[in-house]
């Protein structure tokens, strides 16, 4: 099995996962432009995609699901509440699958495991993909670690973990206080050493490779994050780390124990 997270942040969010001949993307707040881009990057053509699956309704992780699916004629997959409060932004879809929070579903050599997460939305989620063989988990948008978070995450060799903000940033920054608020509250979105300190819990499990994504462009500094790495992780000899990028994919990396 293998992924890239083709970028992450407020501008756009999309991540593909493969294992064997099936290639999953999660969400897509691209343009169908930037990203074809991004996966030809990675020597992927766009109609070797199996399907599309959602994990909430805002704009940077759904405003080019739609226009992706209808010109690929891809499945999209997300649960009911998700795909009432995305419907408008979508619009009509090739084909639409419904799956239940909790409950796991199959997509050829995928199996996906959605799980609840902490986020303003209608019913936002994470997932666990395995091959049979290996697992990934991708958590992102959630504004703290519940303990059914670490349940999921625990078994996996990789995760995809948000570190969006640093605290003080986020105070002495440009946001209007309602926004601070928003971003802050339980649900919103993960701060540094709150994502930090689940990874090194993880890391003392089965934890290989950590990839932490969607930081913020003006409450967060990629320099601030590798530091509360190196304060509360082991090193790259325990866990390989890096960071996902607004501006460009990640490479292909290969989810094995």
């Amino acid at each position: 099995m293998r992924f890239s997270v083709l970028g992450s942040g407020s501008k756009g969010n999309c991540t593909l996962v493969e294992a064997g001949p099936t290639r999953v993307l999660i969400d897509n707040g691209f343009s169908g432009k930037e990203l074809l881009a991004r996966l030809r990057s990675l020597d992927i053509e766009p109609e070797s995609l199996t399907a599309l699956i959602l994990t909430h309704e805002h704009d940077d992780h759904v405003k080019g699901a739609g226009v992706l699916a209808r010109r690929f004629k891809l499945p999209v997959y997300a649960n009911e509440a998700t795909w009432r409060a995305a419907e408008a932004r979508m619009g009509k879809l090739p084909i639409y699958r419904e799956f239940e929070v909790g409950e796991a579903f199959v997509i050829d050599a995928l199996r996906i495991h959605p799980f609840a997460v902490s986020h303003d939305a209608a019913d936002p989620v994470g997932f666990v993909l395995g091959d049979g063989a290996d697992s990934l988990g991708y958590c992102t948008d959630t504004g703290i670690v519940t303990r059914l978070i670490r349940q999921r995450l625990h078994a996996c060799w990789a995760v995809i973990l948000e570190a969006n903000h640093d605290v003080r940033m986020v105070k002495e920054g440009p946001y209007p206080l309602p926004l601070q608020q928003r971003v802050l509250s339980s649900r919103g979105h993960l701060a540094n050493p709150d994502s930090l300190d689940l990874a090194a819990e993880l890391a003392g499990e089965h934890l290989r490779l950590l990839v932490l994504a969607h930081l913020s462009e003006i409450n967060n500094h990629p320099d601030l994050v590798l530091a509360e790495a190196r304060r509360r992780l082991p090193g790259e000899d325990q866990v390989r780390l890096l960071l996902a990028s607004q501006g460009q994919a990640c490479p292909l990396l290969e989810v094995s124990p």
